[in-house]
């Protein structure tokens, strides 16, 4: 997920007080490849190219989409159109805004902190022909005429929180907002959404259609809009297609195979400051961890990732040239319930059910035993600092079965270990099974999850053997991309039939540099898939855009570490990276990126 989709609930103020000023000390995980010796150029490359361990992307349109918000989508767009701001979490950067890679400089904020003006820098797409801000509006337009099709829509969020938009010249524009807003929040979460589209190629409504000012009209917009997604879900056409040979980035991409390799070429008038050093990236899937591992034994890939069950062959990489690095991610990662589902959504809805099932994650112990301590417990929606691997003491809900078994006997549960637990006092009394719940009923759900992901399989044989000593009856069914097959429903909605679903292998949620919640358990939020809703929560999620004060972080982070939108799970880091130790300049974002013009071969 982000979308792209660590740890740490209730640890006190003071815990919390790094990650909520936002003037954080992060320390993303970096390398400039160092060690002696030198790996042989894997993966069959030259000096010029790099080999990387990559799912297959599935989506080029620069306007993320639901289902298709998977980091691989996010690495492979960037690489090829920039958006108008980058973030860098040091601390170092005026809004946390990335000097070098941001296509402007920060906003100039005025009218009591409700307006921002952006000035871009001079900056040319891959034709030659110069970014201005029509290319800013365009995006503006295809975006507001289309906001119910766009994956970071949501209602009363951006753009709807926008009273102006405004062009001064072809390097200047404005947004005036329509409250004075937390302006860290807005930067880092709204801003980045941005990104530069080559109206002067895109803007029309066929392949063989005349490029016009189509988008001015939301008619038109819409027209547009259509044409560019139907050829962004045609990934066979990718390396082909005329729409998608115009960018702004360093990379242009060369080859696409479907489910295959793709390969992206270095721009060799690409205008940013941060120009490639290599010629080619060959991004390279694998059908699992077990066959990614194979061929990075075999030293056939520069840089790829060791699954967590094989960490104890470390020393063995190493002798072999690979430089291991954990990639940290500034993210959290969750089970999440399906409020709606009409069978197992009014037991989610009682919050001892959801404390009980808290209390028999084990997460200390499977961060540890399962994840080769590359993990560490998520005790509620703020993310720690990047790197900072800590236990599950302060959170709100610890490893604790004696507790789960007391809160469901006390509600009216009978309790049979290897069995099935059942309702035997419904109703809506304190010590009684809850609303919707009928006498009888069972505790038995299912959990779609990911494939390809040993770690994860060993995780949940531990949580459904621990539930299953109280009577909770969990089968695990694992797919191909469990986002996809688990939406966001209504009740009535035949696909509303999913229990849980988890895609936390690499994390569940990557934040941009606010880690504010309004699109994940706001009423409504675009990624909450179990569709939670809680009024106070709500208005915490809402106090958090508005006000500076890291109390309300505080706040909006402790209620609902306990109030339990999602079931909180060990976060894995992105992964255990492997990197040919002849590889410099490899820096490992924390907001789930890769910058590959900033890798070169030590000569």
């Amino acid at each position: 997920m982000g979308s792209r989709f660590h740890r740490r609930g209730l640890r006190g103020t003071g815990a919390l007080a790094g990650v909520l000023a936002l003037g954080l000390a992060l320390t993303a995980c970096s390398g400039s490849a160092g060690g002696a010796q030198k790996g042989a150029q894997s993966g069959g490359q030259s000096k010029d190219g790099v080999t990387v361990a990559l799912r297959t992307p599935n989506w080029i349109l620069p306007i993320s989409a639901p289902g298709f918000t998977q980091g691989e989508n996010v690495i492979f767009g960037s690489a090829q159109y920039r958006h108008v701001y980058e973030y860098l979490l040091d601390g170092t950067a005026k809004y946390n805004i990335d000097p070098e890679r941001s296509m402007a400089g920060p906003p100039e904020v005025s009218d009591g902190g409700k307006t921002l003006t952006i000035t871009l820098k001079d900056n040319t797409w891959s034709d030659g022909k110069p970014v201005t801000t029509r290319d800013i509006q365009f995006w503006w337009n295809l975006v507001t005429a289309n906001k119910d099709k766009w994956a970071s829509y949501r209602e009363g969020g951006f753009p709807d929180n926008i009273a102006e938009f405004k062009v001064k010249d072809d390097k200047t524009f404005s947004l005036t907002t329509t409250k004075t807003y937390n302006t860290g929040w807005f930067v880092g979460n709204q801003l980045n959404r941005i990104v530069p589209l080559p109206q002067h190629v895109w803007d029309k409504d066929s392949a063989t259609g005349k490029v016009s000012d189509l988008d001015t009209t939301p008619e038109g917009a819409k027209k547009v809009f259509d044409f560019l997604t139907a050829a962004s879900k045609d990934p066979k056409t990718y390396a082909t297609n005329e729409l998608w040979q115009v960018n702004s980035g360093p990379w242009k991409l060369e080859k696409y195979v479907p489910n295959g390799e793709v390969v992206l070429t270095a721009r060799p008038n690409y205008s940013g400051s941060d120009k490639p050093k290599l010629k080619t990236v060959t991004l390279r899937p694998f059908t699992s961890d077990d066959a990614e591992f194979n061929v990075l034994r075999a030293g056939q890939i520069d840089y790829g990732y060791v699954p967590p069950a094989n960490l104890s062959q470390q020393k063995y990489l190493e002798s072999k040239g690979y430089q291991i690095a954990p990639w940290y991610g500034w993210s959290i990662t969750y089970l999440q319930l399906n409020f709606n589902n009409p069978a197992s959504g009014p037991l989610f809805k009682q919050l001892y059910l959801r404390q009980a099932l808290q209390s028999l994650i084990d997460q200390p112990t499977i961060s540890k035993a399962i994840w080769s301590g590359m993990a560490a417990p998520t005790c509620g929606p703020v993310p720690a600092k990047p790197g900072t691997n800590g236990s599950s003491e302060g959170c709100a809900y610890p490893f604790d079965p004696a507790k789960a078994k007391q809160l469901l006997e006390s509600h009216g549960w009978q309790v049979t270990p290897d069995g099935e637990t059942t309702c035997q006092k419904p109703g809506t009394g304190a010590d009684q099974c809850g609303e919707g719940i009928k006498s009888g009923a069972k505790l038995a759900f299912t959990v779609t999850s990911q494939t390809g992901f040993s770690a994860t399989t060993k995780m949940f044989a531990e949580i459904k053997s621990q539930m299953a000593k109280l009577g909770i009856q969990l089968t695990i069914k694992e797919v191909p991309d469990s986002v996809a097959v688990t939406p966001a429903c209504k009740s009535s909605d035949s696909e509303c039939s999913w229990d849980m679903s988890y895609f936390g292998s690499q994390g569940s949620w990557y934040y941009p540099a606010f880690p504010s919640g309004e699109r994940l358990f706001a009423t409504g939020a675009p990624v909450n898939l179990g569709s939670y809703s809680d009024a106070e929560s709500d208005k915490l999620i809402e106090a958090t855009q508005f006000s500076d004060d890291e109390a309300t972080l505080k706040a909006y982070n402790d209620r609902l570490a306990q109030d339990l939108p999602v079931l909180w799970m060990p976060n894995p880091v992105y992964q255990i990276s492997a990197y040919n130790s002849g590889l410099q300049g490899v820096t490992q974002d924390p907001m789930n990126n890769m910058f590959f013009q900033d890798w070169s071969w030590k000569s």
